[in-house]
Parts: C-alpha cells; sequence; structure tokens
C-alpha cells in the first residue's frame, strides 16, 4: 500500500510543482525528511518571506506556488503576508502543520487552533476529515488558488502523511479547463471524447435546469444517443424526465452508481458534481473503464468532483454548440426504461403512490411540484416526472421545512405557474407556520400532505439499522387542523372517491388559484 505522503508528492508533480518554499518546523519533519529528489527546497528565515517569496514566484510564473508553513507560530506570523498574496491576487497552496491527529482532542504542544486564524483572507480551508483525503485536498487547493488567484490553505496533522493510502476518491478532479466566457474552448476539448465514444451517458443536474439548458441537452443527447440519468438527490430537474431517452434517477450509493453506468465509457456530467452520494458506501465511485467529464458554471462543482477533466463553462451554450458539431451516429439508439405508470388508485388505505398516480393523471404540463416527501421521495420520482423546465423543486441540502414556504414564494413570484407542494405530514410541522403566510398574501398553492402520523423514513433508517425507533408517533396531530386555525382553507381525505373528487375539484382552476388550499391525505404507514 501507497503512503498518504507518496500520493501527495504524486499530486504535486502532477500540478507542476517542483519546489517547496518553507521555514519548517516538528509538526511538517514527516512530510519534509528524505524529500525527494525532485523538488527543490526553498529556506527564508520567517514565514513572512517564506510567503512574500512564493508570491513573487507565483506572479511571475503565473501558476500557483507550494508553501509549507509551522502550526500556529508559523500560520500566524504569515498572515499578513498571506493578506498581501490574496490582494496581489497570487495564486498560493499553503499547507500548514498540525500536531497528531490521535491526541489532538487533548490539546497537546503545538496543537494549534488554526480554523479563522488567517481571517477571510485564504480563498479556500480545509482540514480534511481522513488522512486519506489530504492528496485530493491539495489538488482541489491547486484548482481553487488557480481559480480565485489567491492563498488555499490545507491544514495536515503530522501523523497523517505516513498513513496507507486505501485506494479511495480523489474528490477534485486530475484537470479542470476554465472558459467561463468562450464556450469554443469547452467545445474543442469535448468533441473528440464525445466522438470517440462508443457507448457515451450523461448525466444531467440542477445546472441545466433552464429553457436554454433543456433545449441543449436534448439536441445533444439524441445526437448522440445517449441515455440521460438525473442526479441523485438533484434539487432541480435538469433534463426532461418524460423523454424517451430519460433513463431515470442515478442512486445514492457507490455501488448502485457503478451498476447504472456499467458499460459506458464516457460519462458526461453536466450541471453539477461527479457525483452526489447519501450513505458511504465503500470503493470507486463510476466503472473503472469509464472516463469522467465534468461540465459546470459552478467552480464548487467542477473541483470537487472525481472526474477526469472538468470544465467551468455555462453548459447550455456548450451542449448546444457539441450537438450541432458531433458526427452522426449511424444508429441512435433509444434508450429504453422503465415505464412510468404507476399503480391504480383504488379504494381502502390509500398509498402515497396512489396519490401521486392521481396528480400526474390530472397536473397540466406547466406545473411546478415542489418535493418534501423523504419516505416516499422514489415513488414520486418515478410516477411524477418534471415535464417543464422549472418544474420540479426540492431542498438542496436536506434539512426539512423548505418545501411549504418556498411553494409559497414561486407562486408568489410566478403566478402564472401552478404551484402544488407534496409534503410529509412531520416535514410540513417543520413550516407549518407558512400557511399562515400564504393565506395572508393569497399564494393559491395546493398543498398535498401525505398524513401517516409518523416520521416514516427515520422509521425506514432505523430498521434498515436493525434495531427499534425510540421516537413516538404523532397520531393525534391534525395538519388540517392547524392549516385551518392558520387561516389556510384545508380538506382531510380518506378514500379514493375523496382524494379523486378534491383534485377534480381544485386543479383546473389551479393556475388561476388564489386562495391556498391544504389537502391532508390520509396514507398508509405499512
Amino acid at each position: 500500500m501507497s503512503t498518504v505522503r507518496a500520493g501527495a508528492f504524486e499530486v504535486m508533480r502532477g500540478c507542476g510543482f517542483d519546489r517547496i518554499f518553507a521555514n519548517p518546523g516538528s509538526t511538517e519533519i514527516s512530510f519534509l525528511t528524505d524529500l525527494p529528489e525532485d523538488f527543490e527546497f526553498v529556506l527564508a528565515l520567517h514565514e513572512g518571506s517564506v510567503v512574500g517569496m512564493a508570491t513573487g514566484y507565483a506572479l511571475a510564473t503565473g501558476r500557483p506556488a507550494f508553501v509549507n508553513l509551522h502550526t500556529t507560530a508559523g500560520l500566524g506570523n504569515a498572515v499578513g503576508a498571506i493578506a498581501t498574496a490574496r490582494v496581489n491576487r497570487a495564486p498560493l497552496v499553503v499547507v500548514v502543520g498540525q500536531q497528531d491527529r490521535r491526541h489532538l482532542a487533548l490539546e497537546p504542544f503545538l496543537a494549534g487552533r488554526l480554523e479563522g486564524l488567517c481571517g477571510s483572507y485564504p480563498v479556500w480551508t480545509c482540514q480534511p476529515a481522513r488522512a486519506q483525503d489530504v492528496p485530493g485536498a491539495i489538488l482541489r487547493a491547486y484548482h481553487e488558488a488557480a481559480r480565485h488567484a489567491g492563498p488555499a490553505i490545507v491544514v495536515v496533522p503530522m501523523d497523517d502523511w505516513s498513513a496507507e493510502l486505501d485506494g479511495e476518491i480523489t474528490a477534485s478532479p486530475v484537470a479542470v479547463l476554465r472558459t467561463p466566457s468562450d464556450p469554443a474552448v469547452a467545445v474543442a476539448e469535448l468533441l473528440p471524447l464525445l466522438d470517440q465514444a462508443v457507448s457515451p451517458a450523461i448525466v444531467a443536474g440542477a445546472g441545466t435546469d433552464s429553457r436554454e439548458g433543456w433545449a441543449a441537452l436534448v439536441a445533444l443527447a439524441e445526437r448522440l444517443g445517449a441515455p440521460v440519468w438525473q442526479e441523485a438527490y438533484g434539487a432541480r430537474a435538469g433534463f426532461p424526465q418524460d423523454h424517451a431517452q430519460f433513463a431515470g434517477h442515478l442512486p445514492a450509493g457507490r455501488s448502485g452508481l457503478r451498476d447504472a453506468l456499467l458499460g459506458h465509457d464516457l460519462v458526461l456530467v453536466v450541471g453539477t458534481s461527479a457525483f452526489r452520494q447519501y450513505g458511504y458506501e465503500p470503493g470507486p465511485l463510476a466503472p473503472e473503464d469509464a472516463t469522467v467529464v465534468v461540465l459546470s458554471a459552478d467552480s464548487d462543482e467542477v473541483h470537487r468532483s472525481a472526474a477526469h477533466i472538468a470544465l467551468l463553462a455555462d453548459p447550455a451554450p456548450v451542449c448546444a454548440e457539441l450537438a450541432k458539431r458531433l458526427r452522426a451516429r449511424t444508429s441512435v439508439e433509444i434508450w429504453n426504461r422503465a415505464t412510468n405508470v404507476g399503480p391504480a388508485v383504488r379504494d381502502g388505505k390509500l398509498r402515497p403512490e396512489d396519490v401521486f398516480v392521481a396528480l400526474a393523471e390530472r397536473l397540466p404540463t406547466n406545473v411546478v411540484v415542489v418535493e418534501e416527501t423523504p419516505s416516499s421521495r422514489p415513488d414520486l420520482h418515478r410516477l411524477l416526472p418534471a415535464r417543464a423546465p422549472g418544474g420540479f423543486l426540492s431542498a438542496a441540502m436536506g434539512g426539512l421545512g423548505f418545501a411549504l414556504p418556498a411553494a409559497a414564494g414561486l407562486r408568489m413570484g410566478d403566478p402564472s405557474r401552478p404551484v402544488v407542494a407534496v409534503l410529509g405530514d412531520g416535514s410540513s410541522l417543520y413550516a407549518i407556520q407558512g400557511l399562515w403566510s400564504a393565506a395572508r398574501y393569497k399564494c393559491g398553492v395546493l398543498f398535498v400532505v401525505l398524513s401517516n402520523g409518523r416520521y416514516a423514513v427515520m422509521d425506514q433508517l432505523a430498521a434498515r439499522h436493525g434495531g427499534e425507533p425510540p421516537w413516538p408517533g404523532f397520531e393525534e396531530v391534525s395538519i388540517s387542523g392547524l392549516a385551518s386555525s392558520l387561516g389556510c382553507e384545508a380538506l382531510r381525505v380518506t378514500t379514493r372517491t375523496a382524494l379523486l373528487a378534491a383534485l377534480d375539484g381544485v386543479i383546473p382552476g389551479l393556475a388561476e388559484r388564489a386562495e391556498p388550499l391544504l389537502l391532508e391525505v390520509a396514507v398508509s404507514s405499512d
């Protein structure tokens, strides 16, 4: 097994570093002793001079310089010079030593409280959560320093260097091409890759959720004959989900992700990072023989992607131009996926799927669906596809309490589009008071609350963990009653007949509706 130190030097070579500007201390010994012969050590007798010399070198060469500083004393002495480097737009990668990770909690001698010591002058700061993340953090610091023209700081505990490198994902692209104002450069880079790919696939993210983004990505997908996946836990839809080449939502675990992308030699990730996950799983993200390329206008998405190459550019014009210039495939294979047809709504206990099918059969194409129903999200994605740009929204961070007020704000901001918020009853309680504002300011949203009297997603996670949850249900809470008390019209339905009657009564006039309506639907908790 290789070490973190060896992996870091490999990353540094790939970045073009061949010298280290430093004034070392004991926390840097394990990094600097027996320095590889292809690196020159440049000593200065004070940390301000270290950073000052590196600043001049970076400005002269036009590329980031590498600095190594000693924990609190070294970084503290260098703060003024780091501030100067930021204002002078000098790209620096500053690796700062720290005491041994294994007893940092005891605050041993030389343990540094380094976070925030330089104020807001660094363009990026990181202390990797694991020793194995150090090489990737140095690579990302290089990209951040180059992109933002300033010092990027990585704090490395002294024992991290000798840790075994376990072959985990490096959370930064191998190479970044920055073409924010000239799509032709990105097109020239991507064109041969896509033309030569035998079986390309596309992953769409929130960054293409616009009319221009959808049109460009549709044209590109059809030209390539490639399946298009939606990123896992995407907060917005980056591609029409009723299109014949839409393949579904990517799994949020590594093994499922590898299975979904198996057989594709190139994966083009557009408008998001590679790849968003939820629960941790070991192993690579993509199949080993797949080249991963990221195209995004968001530098954070670009810099944290596990990709072979990442391009910082506006996806819409790049994809539109690629669609025009790519060679025509001799046979375009339309991706066949499972149909979105769901179970028929029936009498008896209603399930979330029954509600989604009923909504899908009635909602207009231009509807905006705002989602916050964690326990039934996969079924909602499957049965209620986004069919127009801006047609789907959920909380990007995953916390509850977003959807209810966001739906009211969406309706207020664009009253030309009908808005439906689909919520769990637990989710709705995090922002139930937002109904007062929706009623007061005449935001004509249909709030559909799936009511099972419990935090179903937490119960599912506890069962998956093999244990019993300690939290109680809250069946006694009346969501429709709370809505009425807040001035919002509300109905509670428990049967198929009542559900369909309620939807048929409100959806035809939803686009013109001024008053909000909360529809509490009692669903099975099984």
